[in-house]
């Protein structure tokens, strides 16, 4: 049977990386299927055996990259009592340090708390008060809060791009306004001006370029030391294009300072400068996008209670939730989350499990019936025997799942990246041929320097690191101001190559809430008479059916006594005298034209509800979800375009094919757990396609994480909405459309840049290399050079700000 295997590598910055850290891991014996993901900086891979991890971590470190064991860590604060001194202090920081998964602990004596950092699959909460208490000291109140390693790591990189950015642009803006000024006329002080003093203006930028260059310290230092290592990426790009420039900067000072002032016009220092923190900027917005995938996790895990009442002896304790036990009998109070799963042992109620199922109608629970932590008890104080806790519960479970499918996803390989690990070393073969066969024929070692430098300056990858992400950028600003939010690069680039749309139903295909769509009046009886009649009983109910009957009566209610609600049964009230009572199809029975009428309400999705009088089966009501007026548009527009669209859902199949057939799906997943619809994605995925996962709820995070491409209704959960790449502001399911097709032209349009981006090179690079020179004296200087170079940086950007007027 064989074991995954997690790790995290830190260093990673395009798909070239992930490639490089796939082969390293291959190398290790009993390796298999190693699989990394840019976005969650993972390293996953399965053994049958046990490996050598210290062989591991060495071949990805000798391969340019920080590795180290994934591992989930809790924070608690506990409340010490019985501290005098600093003793004190040092005695239970001891003892709790003696326990297995302990990472960290801090005691204050001031505040008597005990701050401890954890491993929650080694030591409990239980555990570490034991080993306080048996130090003479009392651990009181917990209070527990998740902790992810990594999420913090990762806002640690954020924040530190963003520091660059900055820090760079304070030097980039100045030392560009005194390198172009002459260009256009701008006159600076005399003493560093250019024809005054050519020194001084070399200099100048030669000051302001040093901590530009220190800030972007990893380009040199991590990116061009992995072109020795047979992997280049795009840092290693940006360190051989800026660093030619300064390198050649240097060399013109130089030559200013030995009387050549002619060299004050070849000075390129603003070219490395200007790059440095463009490239920050955008390595800063791609870090904050990852960043974001971790807060789904949190929210999910946030769900479940942080206490629980337990029952012990003949009194009820309040305990963390994390100190339950299995076989533990906890009280569930109305109005509450249950804590853990477990089976109901005293009591009957009805939970609201949307969380888990996506669907809106409670579920009536009794004494055997199995419940789900994170789940609301709504209508009854219930007891239950814990049967699954901490990482065994459901929702521990769909955390796991969406963690997998986030580590598991392949990166999306970005045709620059790509591209990149060939151009790099064919422009580092051209500049050298360049230089020996000038120096060779008798030209000079100056002279084929200079031409050297004007194939590096030309083929500097700005262009190349702009064409990407300013589409990217500009395709997402369009994409907000239609109000769909695309959440990263990634989830833009992919959602074009859409071949099929897993849609789910409650809340993304219909509205998401309970609507009275039929009153069948029974022997005769008044329709509206029996729509007040219920209106009134069901306005003292929280039950969302009768919210539906309530909604759907505008009017004067009737005055209502003895109120009482039957779980499992329905609600019963007096009436003027009369007893009126609302109920599901366990009420039917001695009705065989309401069973009919029941029958055919359920085959059109609608759930029927029965209303007695006097005990005499009087009306019948039809409550369904109804569909979006949206839904059925958004469905042929997706039909045009040749995508194949499946509805998946935890509802009964003739609702499903009720709701399916209403709209135009092509095919129906019914009565479909959380877990099973990440399932039923993955096997559209083994069967070629590309899939789009459409939802709104908690259950639908595992899927949206496992498909393709998840995009989440802004209606949704909170969880729903941060599983997701690509977030539809409106609940209009015609978005969906307009995000596939706005994808479309955002990677046209990147395509169109690369081509230019290249096209300046395939032209530029043979003139910079002088391949004109002996027959026209045609000679391309590094002025030259780095003007085309900004030239097709102005094509593409201007090329990307086309999308703003592209139609859809």
């Amino acid at each position: 049977m064989a074991e995954k295997k997690e790790f995290i590598v830190k260093g990673m910055t395009c798909a070239s990386c992930v490639s490089a850290v796939e082969k390293a891991a291959l190398k290790v014996e009993g390796v298999k299927n190693p699989v990394v993901s840019l976005a969650t900086e993972r390293l996953v891979f399965e053994v049958e055996t046990p490996i050598d991890e210290s062989e591991l971590v060495e071949r990805i470190k000798k391969a340019g990259y920080e590795i180290e064991k994934s591992k989930k860590l809790r924070k608690i604060s506990l409340e010490i009592e019985g501290m005098t001194c600093a003793s004190c202090v040092s005695a239970v920081e001891k003892a709790v340090n003696k326990l297995d998964g302990i990472n960290s602990v801090s005691v204050n004596l001031i505040t008597e708390k005990a701050a401890i950092e954890y491993d929650p699959s080694l030591v409990r909460i239980a555990d570490i008060k034991k080993a306080v208490e048996k130090n003479g000291y009392k651990a009181k109140s917990v209070t527990t809060k998740t902790y992810d390693r990594d999420s913090e790591r990762r806002e640690a990189v954020t924040r530190s791009y963003r520091r660059k950015f900055l820090f760079s642009s304070i030097f980039a803006l100045p030392l560009l306004l005194v390198a172009m000024a002459h260009m256009f006329g701008i006159p600076l002080p005399s003493i560093i001006s250019l024809e005054q003093n050519p020194l001084n203006f070399a200099l100048v930028q030669l000051f302001l370029t040093i901590p530009i260059v220190i800030a972007g310290k990893d380009f040199y230092l991590k990116g061009i030391p992995n072109l020795f290592k047979g992997h280049p990426n795009m840092d290693t790009l940006v360190g051989l294009g800026t660093g030619a420039a300064v390198g050649y900067g240097l060399f013109a000072t130089v030559q200013i300072a030995l009387g050549n002032t002619s060299y004050a016009m070849d000075l390129y220092f603003e070219t490395a400068g200007v790059i440095i923190a463009l490239i920050s900027l955008g390595k800063y917005f791609e870090n904050f996008s990852k960043g974001r995938t971790s807060e789904a996790l949190k929210k999910l895990m946030n769900l479940s209670p942080k206490t629980a009442f337990l029952k012990r002896g003949g009194e009820i304790v309040e305990i963390p939730v994390e100190e339950v036990e299995v076989g533990d009998t906890l009280l569930v109070k109305v109005g509450s989350a249950f804590p853990v799963d477990g089976v109901v042992v005293k009591g009957n109620s009805s939970v609201d499990q949307s969380m888990l199922t996506g669907e809106s109608i409670p579920v009536n629970i009794q004494e055997g019936s199995e419940v789900v932590g994170g789940t609301v008890n709504l209508s009854g104080t219930v007891e239950i025997k814990a049967t699954k806790v901490g990482s065994d519960t459901a929702l521990a479970q769909i955390v796991k799942l969406v963690e997998d499918a986030q580590a598991s996803k392949a990166p999306i390989a970005k045709l620059a990246d790509i591209i990149s690990g060939y151009f790099v070393p064919v422009v580092l073969g051209i500049a050298a041929v360049t230089f020996l066969s000038w120096f060779l024929l008798g030209y000079g070692f100056l002279f084929a320097f200079s031409m050297m430098i004007s194939v590096l300056v030309i083929a500097c990858p700005c262009a190349l690191g702009l064409a990407t992400p300013t589409a990217i950028m500009v395709g997402t600003g369009r994409g907000a101001e239609m109000g769909i939010l695309f959440k990263s690069g990634e989830a833009l680039e992919i959602t074009h190559k859409t071949k099929a749309v897993i849609f789910d139903k409650t809340g993304t295909i219909t509205e998401g809430k309970p609507v009275l769509t039929d009153i069948i009046p029974l022997i005769g009886f008044d329709k509206n008479k029996a729509l007040k009649y219920a209106a009134s009983v069901g306005a003292l109910s929280s039950h969302p059916l009768d919210k539906a009957i309530v909604q759907a009566y505008d009017g004067d209610l009737f005055e209502v006594n003895d109120f009482k609600v039957i779980p499992g049964q329905g609600i019963f009230a007096q009436i003027d005298g009369v007893e009126i009572s609302l109920g599901n199809t366990h009420m039917l029975k001695d009705s065989d034209t309401a069973r009919k009428n029941s029958i055919e309400l359920s085959k059109n999705g609608k759930t029927p509800v029965l209303m007695k009088y006097n005990g005499e089966p009087v009306c019948l009501f039809g409550i369904a979800d109804v569909v979006k007026p949206s839904s059925k548009k958004a469905i042929e527009e997706l039909k045009k375009m040749g995508i194949k669209t499946f509805m998946v859902t935890g509802d009964s199949v003739e609702t499903a094919r009720a709701i399916a057939k209403e709209v135009g799906i092509d095919e129906v997943m019914a009565e479909v757990m959380p877990q099973d619809k990440s399932k039923k994605v993955k096997e559209l995925k083994e069967m070629g396609y590309t899939v789009t996962m459409v939802g709104d709820g908690i259950n639908d995070s595992p899927a949206l994480a496992e498909a393709h491409v998840g995009i989440a209704i802004g209606s949704g959960t909170d969880v729903a909405l941060e599983s997701a790449g690509v977030v539809l502001m409106k609940s209009d399911l015609r978005d969906v459309v307009n995000a596939i097709r706005l994808s479309k032209v955002t990677i046209r349009n990147v395509k169109q840049n690369l081509f230019w981006a290249f096209f300046y090179n395939v032209i530029g690079i043979p003139i910079a290399a002088g391949i004109f020179y002996i027959a026209f004296g045609l000679k391309l200087s590094p002025m030259i050079a780095g003007a085309a170079m900004a030239f097709s940086s102005v094509t593409v950007v201007t090329n990307a700000l086309r999308l703003k007027r592209a139609s859809l």
